[in-house]
């Protein structure tokens, strides 16, 4: 049984901390990128706010989101397309989506 613990802590030593989302920079990115212009967390703009996306997403997985950002789309919020955001780095729109898909928290 020792052993068995012994084990479990090694890997989870090596596995190390879940992945923290950093807010303060998803949020700075999103304005950087001028994503405010037409998203709001709790209101709808030009597209919807990103607590009504998370909402509708709840349990996408962010790579999913990501490239829809990446992309762009038209006809899932209505008539209004998102365009495409291709500069933005996969890393860069990962943040995003895991930011947006939490529903955009200040913290």
């Amino acid at each position: 049984m020792k052993t068995m613990l012994m084990a479990a802590a090694g890997v989870a030593a090596l596995v190390g901390p879940a992945h923290a989302l950093d807010a303060a920079a998803a949020k700075a990115l999103a304005q950087k990128n001028a994503c405010m212009g037409c998203h709001a967390v709790d209101k709808k703009l030009v597209g919807p706010s990103y607590k009504d996306v998370a909402a509708k997403y709840k349990g996408m997985k962010p790579e999913e989101l990501a490239a829809s950002i990446k992309k762009g789309g038209a006809g899932k919020w209505g008539p209004v397309p998102m365009p495409a955001q291709a500069a933005l780095g996969d890393n860069d729109a990962k943040l995003l989506a895991e930011w947006v898909l939490a529903g955009a928290p200040d913290k």
